[in-house]
């Protein structure tokens, strides 16, 4: 298994990536494999990050653009495996309106070869560990990319999802969570998700790597810390450390 960075926590952090090569470094320097997207605004930006990846000896996973059709083409041009289903969705959309558009867009990227893949995210139509598994039955062709601290928070259980969905897993987001203690409304003031053993939620990363062993899955994991307390390569690194201890 590859460990990379889903680096939004360390836009939050810095406002942006404003040095795209020395992020680069830095991770590489780090002890990490690759970041999950490159982020490109034409097709000319897409092969000159791919190629700023390869010159810096770091790797990626997929591809965004300013349209999702881009998405799709860009992905299939630099020959990586899934896309993120990119569909605008909170807790009040039409679920039959949004598996509607999800199927068709699996539709799209099997023509191209890829697999589109559901991020499982608080907030969104596809919240639940309940609605995780009527979304995938609706869906049956929807490949997952699952965020283990998501689902902690939505009251779910990573191994249990490994298991149940082994076989449709192209990337796994590892975090913790911290509970505050409030029962605010808004999911963001209830917790925050922070480095690998800072939580208090309980999660089991020793039992999660066993059970992604288990299921022999070889694809990338990403370590992505939505909310950094100090710089955050500090951090990345205790949570390098742990991810290093469960995967091998």
């Amino acid at each position: 298994m590859k460990i990379g960075v889903a680096d939004f926590g360390m836009n939050v952090w810095y406002g942006g990536c404003f040095d795209p090569e020395q992020r680069l470094r830095e991770l590489k320097t780090l002890g990490f494999d690759g970041i999950e997207r490159v982020e490109a605004v034409d097709a000319a930006d897409a092969l000159n990050q791919a190629m700023l990846y390869r010159k810096c000896g770091m790797d990626f996973a997929t591809c965004r653009g300013p349209k999702v059709r881009y998405n799709v083409e860009w992905t299939c041009a630099l020959g990586k495996e899934y896309i993120w289903l990119e569909l605008r969705s909170d807790r009040t959309t039409d679920f039959a309106v949004y598996c509607r558009q999800a199927r068709e867009l699996a539709r799209v990227c099997r023509a191209y070869g890829l697999k589109c893949a559901l991020h499982n995210h608080m907030g969104t139509r596809v919240e639940t560990p309940e609605e995780l598994d009527e979304f995938l039955a609706a869906c049956p062709e929807m490949a997952l990319l699952l965020d283990i601290g998501h689902l902690r928070a939505a009251g779910g259980d990573a191994c249990s999802a490994i298991e149940k969905y082994h076989d449709k897993l192209v990337a796994v987001h590892f975090k913790d969570v911290f509970f505050t203690g409030s029962d605010d409304p808004d999911w963001r003031k209830r917790l925050r998700f922070c480095e690998l053993g800072g939580g208090n939620a309980g999660m089991d990363f020793p039992a999660i790597g066993r059970a992604l062993k288990r299921s022999g899955f070889a694809g990338w994991t990403f370590i992505e810390q939505d909310t950094h307390r100090q710089d955050p390569a500090a951090e990345l690194r205790v949570s390098l450390d742990v991810m290093r201890t469960i995967l091998n």
